[in-house]
């Protein structure tokens, strides 16, 4: 199950690595609903805020439902038939609903067939391997191209770090007693026990602006067209980080930087690991809300892309080894 993600691009370049056509056409990046409110994190837990983009149409009756915006929402949701002053309240956890029974289960079925679907976004996730010295974290996300960069220009295309984009349905909770209204969502898992073999579910991930656009445009996808979308996928790659990131206290690119087994606090030897270790020496307590420009400079020369043809679960035996070694051949440039 999905329990922990990443997500720290700064608000404005967020919405730039969120860009999308219309249906004319023409490039358009999603508008940020509340987006004072949104905080980037190396290490987002359950119960915290997250961005999610959505249609239009949810907000405003007569815009264009293919139209998207961007809103941070409580992840965890909340059904709007919950009758309890104290969501804190609700017995069940709801991080997460399974695809095989998202449309039995009274939480998020009502929701669902409501057209309340969005998606949420992220670095990647992360997920823990049971190994004999106790639990390996991974940290899990789409391949990335070999020119992502960290910087560019206002008017230039995205090319930073691509965006793990996983389906999700929300809700909007109102207190009985009255008061502001609580966005809340939960990410949809998918069975991936066949594919990746120390994760049982793993998040819906719609690769591709073409799924996004189905599972958003509710109005013109009805559900049992938008639900044959969430199928397992096999275009991830991962890699090793610290136990650092068992905490949810701990909130620095640390949690997220390579590493090799055996040696948990050690960074791997790749240009980009470099950097970042240069950039998690010198950089502060919460840094999270450091100035956008002081945000981690991504490259994807420590990424290990699998060949067109290889599984997911072969890519993980590569990783992996017999023994729970890592094999994995450097990344040439």
């Amino acid at each position: 199950m999905c329990g922990r993600t990443a997500c720290s691009l700064g608000a404005d370049n967020l919405r730039r690595a969120c860009a999308y056509r219309d249906r004319r056409g023409c490039r358009r990046q999603p508008e940020w609903i509340r987006a004072e409110s949104y905080r980037p994190s190396y290490n987002k837990g359950p119960q915290s805020s997250g961005p999610v983009l959505l249609s239009r149409r949810h907000l405003q009756q007569d815009a264009d439902s293919s139209e998207r915006v961007l809103m941070d929402m409580r992840w965890g949701l909340i059904p709007s038939w919950f009758k309890k002053d104290d969501p804190s309240k609700m017995k069940f956890n709801t991080s997460n609903c399974r695809s095989d029974t998202m449309l039995e289960k009274s939480s998020y079925k009502s929701a669902l067939l409501k057209g309340k679907r969005c998606v949420v976004l992220a670095d990647g996730f992360y997920e823990w391997q049971q190994q004999s010295g106790g639990k390996q974290p991974y940290f899990i996300y789409f391949p990335q191209t070999k020119d992502t960069v960290a910087e560019e220009e206002e008017d230039e295309e995205w090319r930073g770090w691509r965006l793990l984009t996983m389906a999700g349905i929300f809700d909007c909770w109102e207190p009985p007693a009255g008061g502001e209204v609580l966005y809340t969502y939960t990410i949809i898992t998918v069975d991936a026990s066949k594919d990746v073999s120390f994760i049982h579910h793993m998040p819906a991930i719609l690769d591709g602006d073409e799924a996004i656009r189905k599972w958003l445009d509710f109005a013109e996808v009805p559900t049992q067209e938008a639900v044959k979308l969430i199928q397992p996928t096999e275009n991830i790659v991962f890699h090793p980080v610290s136990t650092f990131v068992n905490s949810i206290r701990n909130n620095t690119p640390e949690c997220l930087a390579p590493i090799k087994l055996g040696y948990k606090k050690e960074v791997r030897e790749t240009p980009s690991s470099k950097a970042m270790l240069g950039w998690l020496k010198s950089s502060q307590e919460g840094s999270p809300q450091k100035k956008e420009n002081d945000l981690p400079r991504w490259t994807s020369q420590f990424i290990h892309s699998p060949s067109p043809k290889k599984t997911s679960a072969g890519i993980l035996q590569q990783w992996l080894g017999k023994e729970g070694e890592p094999v994995a051949k450097k990344h040439k440039a």
